[in-house]
């Protein structure tokens, strides 16, 4: 028994008594319109999962009707048109306006039920693809069309194709991270591999091993150097670095050929550099903790990402975005934001940028069941949230399973750190104690994970 429910438009209420005589028998539920007037209203109220839609009806075509909803939803459910005036010209005019298929009266009972099934099982199987598409195919798509999107967006177009070495440099969560997959998607390595290695996360005497491989008696070990080899090589949060690493990177980068760890044979790589950090570099520059040479070596091309508080207009076309791919990856039945609500959520701060828009977007739809979230439920979400927001991290109420490892990864570490630091009131001393840390070490997560100690201990 199938729960699924089938729209029936036909503006004669024997089609329509006939044909929900037979998909009620299969088990589906459906529901009738005689009318584009009442078919607008109860596709939009019911959301069915199929529609059965007449070409010819007195007051909207059903051609117009799916021109309309296409248009107004982009994603829409399989529509098979069915009219007793068919000609291949209608036919082909309304799949390429994307109807699924087209049947002609008088139904044929046996061509309806399987063209009905068919449709189903295709609109389940694009749903299920896109699911999967989502989790393994982290963004790479900048959405939005504020200026400062569009100016990303054209640089990335200009300088993807090259193979210029790219410094993108931006707060934590602004979305450094999209920018790198789009200029990895335009470029010429497209087809090679993408290695990402996030430097921050990485104990310093275990860097080189990372970058370079191991070789001992025990055999070799490849480093990411030579996994990207041919491709991409993305070093984030590279400001993390120690000056002996810097050195060593920097040689490496200059000859174009390294020596594992251990290893005695001079290896040559040819790869494309992308480089990210959230920090001022300039500063570091200065203090001494970065060095020059290998700053100017890496940012050949700078790329500044804005945050979010720079783009505001975008927050409505990123929550509709995050709301359809948490809503078909969860299999969630339909609901969207209000006005009010997405007025609301446009005046926030965002401390965690688009990061922390997504989490938030993505908790209230799980943890809702209205159709409609209006501000004030929004308002009281948005206020759980509000002290670890003060402090520059996501809320990680919920964590989302729908991204890869490492932003994972580093979402827990945020709000774990973020956590104690309040607790320790600001004390790295205390706060070394309850993580099980060096404070050297736990210096640098923080700086990785873009979390201010300041911000707590200069607290009124």
């Amino acid at each position: 028994m199938t729960s699924k429910t089938i729209l029936v438009v036909d503006d004669e209420p024997d089609i329509r008594r006939v044909v929900s005589d037979i998909l009620e028998d299969e088990g589906f539920q459906v529901e009738t319109a005689g009318d584009a007037s009442s078919a607008r209203t109860k596709f939009y109220d019911i959301r069915p999962d199929l529609v059965l839609l007449d070409i010819w009806m007195p007051d909207t075509d059903g051609v117009s009707l799916l021109t309309e909803w296409a248009d107004q939803n982009g994603r829409i459910p399989p529509v098979v048109m069915i009219s007793g005036h068919g000609t291949v010209e209608t036919a082909v005019e309304a799949i390429r306006l994307g109807a699924y298929d087209f049947l002609e009266k008088p139904l044929s009972t046996a061509k309806l039920l399987v063209t009905v099934e068919r449709a189903l099982e295709n609109s389940q199987l694009y749903t299920e693809n896109t699911r999967l598409r989502n989790q393994l195919e982290p963004a790479s798509e900048l959405i939005g069309h504020s200026p400062a999107i569009q100016e990303i967006r054209g640089q990335i177009s200009r300088i993807g194709s090259s193979d210029s070495w790219v410094l993108v440099r931006g707060e934590p969560g602004s979305g450094k991270g999209v920018v790198v997959r789009a200029l990895h998607q335009v470029s010429h390595h497209r087809d090679q591999p993408f290695v990402e290695v996030n430097l921050a996360a990485i104990p310093a005497e275990s860097i080189a091993i990372e970058l370079f491989g191991l070789e001992n008696e025990d055999g070799i070990q490849a480093g990411r150097f030579e996994q990207a080899n041919g491709g991409t090589l993305v070093l984030d949060e590279v400001g993390d670095l120690d000056l002996t690493i810097q050195g060593k990177l920097l040689g490496a980068l200059e000859e174009g050929r390294f020596y594992r760890v251990g290893g005695r044979t001079l290896l040559n790589f040819d790869v494309r550099i992308i480089a990210t950090s959230n920090q001022e570099l300039e500063a570091k520059i200065r203090h001494g903790s970065f060095r020059e040479d290998l700053f100017y070596r890496l940012s050949a091309v700078p790329l500044a990402v804005p945050s979010l508080r720079q783009h505001r207009e975008d927050i409505p076309d990123l929550i509709s975005y995050y709301s359809s791919r948490v809503i078909e990856a969860e299999n969630l039945d339909y609901r969207r934001f209000s006005t009010a609500a997405i007025n609301y959520l446009r005046n926030r701060p965002w401390p965690g940028n688009v990061r922390e828009l997504r989490n938030f977007v993505q908790r209230v739809l799980i943890t809702t069941s209205s159709e409609e979230i209006d501000a004030e439920e929004t308002r009281e979400a948005m206020g759980t949230t509000a002290i670890l927001a003060e402090h520059d991290v996501s809320p990680g109420v919920k964590q989302d399973f729908d991204q890869p490892i490492r932003e994972a990864r580093e979402e827990f570490e945020r709000a774990y750190f973020s956590y104690h630091l309040l607790q320790a009131g600001g004390n790295m001393t205390e706060l070394a104690q309850r993580c099980g840390m060096e404070r050297t070490h736990l210096y640098r997560k923080l700086k990785g994970l873009g979390i201010d100690p300041k911000s707590v201990k200069n607290r009124p």
